[in-house]
């Protein structure tokens, strides 16, 4: 029997998870957002230390497409308030559930440094 794509999944097992990946799930926590969106609110987040190119975006947003970690939505805006051509992104369930993941395992290496006196 076929399972749909967040059914039954450990969101562990996606882990772990690429630089530019994480960044993009962090840009879409809040809300949805385009491509360009997600490149500047990225920028926003990093206070600019990371600038994500548009194919490292578009291939980091192609795999998670297929891994489910993202859906495109379709009619966001009224057509006169948007460009037509732009695709907007949401985290799925199963998405916001590997970024928690994701986030409690970085977490647990921030104590491991600090531990170790790595960090202040």
């Amino acid at each position: 029997m076929k399972q749909g794509p967040e059914e039954a999944r450990d969101p562990h097992d996606l882990l772990p998870l690429t630089p530019a990946v994480f960044h993009i799930m962090l840009a879409l926590a809040e809300h949805e957002c385009h491509g360009y969106g997600i490149m500047l609110e990225v920028e926003k987040l990093t206070l600019g230390q990371l600038h994500l190119g548009p194919g490292t975006l578009y291939r980091s947003i192609q795999r998670m497409l297929v891994d489910s970690l993202i859906e495109e939505i379709k009619d966001v805006l009224a057509p006169e308030e948007d460009d037509e051509r732009r695709r907007y992104y949401r985290l799925t369930k199963l998405g916001l559930e590997v970024a928690k993941a994701e986030a409690q395992r970085l977490a647990a290496l921030v104590k491991a440094a600090r531990q170790r006196g790595l960090l202040g």
